[in-house]
């Protein structure tokens, strides 16, 4: 009988430096993806990807929060906390979607958005809360995958969806289990408890109606474990999107608004 994998346990393999990230799983899911860069505002911020990709005939925009490997990358991508301008790319290129009629397909892998003074300067608060307005009325649809470490507004911010999947290892939450503790006991040392209570992994928000599909990991971690994530990733795109397709831009819509609605409600219970 296969060891019970803690919630802690569940955070450090989301956090896990080796794990695979976002650009690891569209390389391997998608053909052509082709990177598109900038918010015509300010720059382009790398701790979010955006871009185009297909899969057969279907034609999708692609939008990823990113982290990198090595300190160099890691830098690079702000550690995959993305700053404002990212989210104002993820709208430039949710915008474009709905005008070419393509569905939108996030990677979530973020410790959160960028708290720097730079960013709260440039309007980091209005920019996720303004990707989540945009999201939540846009006529095409939408797959949020979680893969990695989902936290805060920084994730929430590309996660309002029609459907939300997550991989079984990775977690989903408002914040952080240090910075929970941190808040609720005054005891940053309490992490481990606070992950229990935050019910923060791919069970328990799916009991909880967050998310509607895990996708298993093999206990291998090893390239043909990695295979058979994609693929079934893929297959669960292709079968959602088949599905989402068949209805009006109406229902996408009106789906959206009660999916979350509903959420709120059930949790409150």
């Amino acid at each position: 009988m296969n060891k019970k994998v803690t919630a802690w346990e569940r955070v450090e393999i989301a956090r896990n430096p080796k794990r695979k990230t976002s650009l690891d799983y569209i390389e391997k899911i998608f053909d052509d993806f082709m990177e598109l860069h900038g918010d015509r505002n300010f720059k382009d911020d790398k701790a979010i990807v955006c871009g185009l990709a297909r899969i057969g005939e279907q034609n999708f925009t692609i939008i990823a929060e990113q982290k990198g490997r090595t300190t160099k990358e890691n830098i690079e991508r702000n550690f995959g906390m993305p700053n404002p301008e990212s989210y104002r790319k993820a709208i430039r290129f949710m915008k474009q979607a709905e005008k070419f009629k393509r569905p939108v397909i996030t990677f979530i892998d973020t410790k959160g958005a960028y708290p720097g003074i730079g960013a709260e300067e440039r309007g980091q608060g209005e920019a996720i809360a303004k990707s989540m307005f945009e999201m939540a009325k846009l006529k095409v649809p939408i797959i949020s995958i979680v893969v990695g470490e989902g936290s805060s507004g920084g994730a929430l911010a590309i996660g309002v969806a029609n459907k939300v999947i997550m991989l079984e290892n990775a977690i989903y939450s408002i914040l952080s289990p240090e910075g929970y503790s941190s808040i609720l006991w005054k005891d940053s040392s309490r992490y481990k408890e606070a992950a229990e209570k935050m019910k923060l992994t791919a069970k328990d928000l799916y009991n909880l109606k967050v998310i509607d599909k895990i996708i298993k990991e093999p206990i291998e971690n090893d390239e043909e474990g990695f295979k058979k994530i994609v693929n079934n990733l893929k297959k669960e795109i292709k079968i959602s999107i088949e599905e989402l397709n068949k209805h009006t831009v109406e229902y996408i819509v009106q789906n959206r608004y009660e999916r979350f609605r509903n959420m709120g409600e059930f949790i409150k219970l």
